[in-house]
């Protein structure tokens, strides 16, 4: 029995040591993390001046700034998030912000600015640049846009919301932690107490993700919330957006372009009109950008004006970069006072002939150029809505790689906004193919008027048509006016056959080794271009250019006025 004693003692040591270490091994499977999150690496904080934000309920990748207390959004978080209206001036160092009436100027890194002639101060600085990054301070982005913030520190971080769309709350039922992952093995993020409120972002079976009042998004365990309730937050409207008054007319506008290269030319405008309809507005070429400072030709005519007034047209001259030589287009934009002379030379300008309007035709636009092309066409708007001047804007057929032509703002700033629907095919093309095929039109059309409110819309239509003769891999074309390119199909025998793809008449035959083709515009493809700009119900038609039309096409332009 001695013997005995011994052996049962160490098999009762061993189960107890065993259930010892299963009873660690259960108490540290079931038990909870202590561990807690790194906060700074959590966020992604990069430094003692870095402000992660939470938009909404999820982080930004962008990051704001603390300096002095203030925060600060860069220039493309504002764009992207709040207000794409503010302009840096890099050139000059300004911040700008064009209004319906006045602009709103402010010299980077000063705490003063100017409403038009009236000076103003903040109680920080408006605007710095860190490295060759522009800066602006949230209070003052606020003044125009709508949303909120909240700042926090420990670590620094933000809240903000531009929206307020109903989200769902939850109540702590007893103190807890927020935890990076839901489990109760991943690390704390924050603690909360008993009867704070929490937004529930998602609900899992055991677990729910959440945001803390303080902008900690995480996890906590479902047993630990309850009374859940929808809640739609009350809206910040403290900036009003404002009205960009239109100068537009009541009626459909029948724009046709005048070529003038010269002063002379003004003398062709009775011959050009005499068998014209239904046309309301001319269009002379009359003004071409020289040099980079804002400075224009002039052809402009006195008795040109009169004479149209007389007739009963309204005169939008054109102002025009397509035959500049040597002008940098960003040069001539980009800077605050190379564009302000040249707006103020074209506002001078039309008030001294009592123009009726101006058409802005500046093509092949550079991106850098997109966003001071865009500025000039606010601030151009300042004075043209003041005088009573009708602001007309000329653009591409919609295409990617002319997004930077901002149709939307300028159907907002402008009083129209008028589509080249031409040269789908051009003199540059390395094939052959029409001048305007009624998809390209059509398409064009219908991707302006989801940007611009349709009214405020005018469809450019050809008058010209272009000879192709395709040599091998040679490409070639010349543009011919309506009645002679129906001259060249009877000298060449050719017979034209309606195509319904492009919905114009078509040609073609064989020379040697070149293969001419003709895609016709004539009243036929006319009248198609304009029932698809009757079914869009826009502003009106505008013709490039008078001289290449045949008289024909008039009678189906004046059908069109009169629907």
């Amino acid at each position: 029995m001695k013997k005995v004693i011994p052996v049962i003692i160490a098999i009762v040591l061993i189960i107890v040591i065993a259930a010892a270490g299963l009873g660690v091994k259960l108490l540290d499977k079931y038990s909870y993390s202590k561990e807690r999150a790194d906060l700074t690496k959590y966020f992604g904080v990069t430094g003692s001046d870095d402000v992660p934000v939470i938009l909404q309920d999820e982080q930004m990748e962008e990051h704001a700034k603390m300096w002095d207390g203030v925060c600060y959004f860069d220039l493309a978080t504002v764009h992207k998030y709040f207000n794409d209206r503010f302009y840096e001036d890099k050139k000059e160092g300004l911040l700008l912000y064009a209004l319906p009436d006045k602009i709103v100027r402010t010299e980077i890194g000063t705490d003063t600015l100017t409403k038009g002639d009236e000076a103003e101060t903040r109680d920080y600085v408006i605007s710095r640049y860190e490295g060759d990054m522009l800066y602006i301070a949230a209070d003052f982005v606020k003044e125009y846009a709508n949303f909120s913030y909240e700042l926090f520190t420990q670590p620094n971080h933000m809240q903000v919301y531009n929206q307020w769309n109903e989200r769902q709350l939850a109540v702590i039922a007893k103190d807890t932690q927020v935890r990076y992952q839901g489990g109760i093995k991943s690390d704390i993020l924050t603690d909360v107490k008993k009867g704070d409120e929490v937004v529930v972002l998602e609900e899992m079976e055991k677990w729910s993700k959440v945001k803390t009042k303080d902008a900690f998004i995480g996890y906590v365990e479902n047993k630990r919330l309850e009374g859940h309730r929808a809640q739609t937050p009350i809206p910040v409207t403290d900036y009003v957006e404002p009205v960009y008054e239109s100068n537009t007319r009541d009626h459909k506008i029948n724009m046709a372009w005048h070529g003038v290269g010269s002063v002379d030319g003004n003398g062709t405008l009775d011959a050009m009109l005499a068998n014209t309809k239904s046309i309301n507005v001319i269009s002379p070429t009359w003004f071409t950008l020289v040099g980079n400072e804002g400075d224009f030709s002039s052809f402009a005519s006195q008795s040109y004006v009169d004479k149209a007034h007389q007739r009963g047209l309204e005169v939008w001259a054109l102002v025009g970069n397509v035959e500049s030589v040597d002008v940098d287009m960003y040069e001539v934009l980009a800077g605050t006072t190379n564009r302000t002379h040249l707006i103020d030379g074209l506002i001078n300008t039309a008030l001294e002939y009592g123009l009726d309007g101006l058409n802005i035709d500046f093509e092949n636009i550079s991106l850098d150029a997109g966003e001071p092309y865009v500025e000039f066409i606010r601030e151009l708007s300042i004075p043209c809505r003041e005088h009573g001047i009708v602001l007309s804007v000329d653009n591409y057929v919609p295409m990617d790689h002319t997004d930077h032509y901002d149709r939307a703002e300028q159907g907002l700033v402008a009083d129209y906004v008028v589509i080249m629907g031409y040269d789908e095919h051009y003199a540059g093309s390395d094939k052959a193919g029409s001048v305007a095929s009624i998809d390209f039109v059509e398409r064009g059309i219908a991707n302006t008027v989801e940007q611009v409110p349709a009214q405020k819309v005018i469809n450019g239509i050809p008058f010209y048509t272009r000879i192709w003769e395709t040599s091998g891999t040679t490409v070639s074309s010349q543009a011919v006016g309506m009645d002679m390119a129906h001259v060249y199909m009877q000298e060449h025998g050719i017979t034209a056959r309606w195509d319904e793809e492009t919905c114009q008449n078509y040609g073609e035959y064989q020379s040697g080794d070149s293969f001419i083709q003709v895609w016709l515009e004539d009243a036929e493809s006319i009248r198609v271009k304009l029932n698809i700009m009757q079914k869009y119900g826009i502003g009106g038609v505008a013709e490039w250019k008078l001289g290449f039309e045949s008289s024909s096409v008039w009678d189906v332009i004046e059908e069109y006025m009169n629907q």
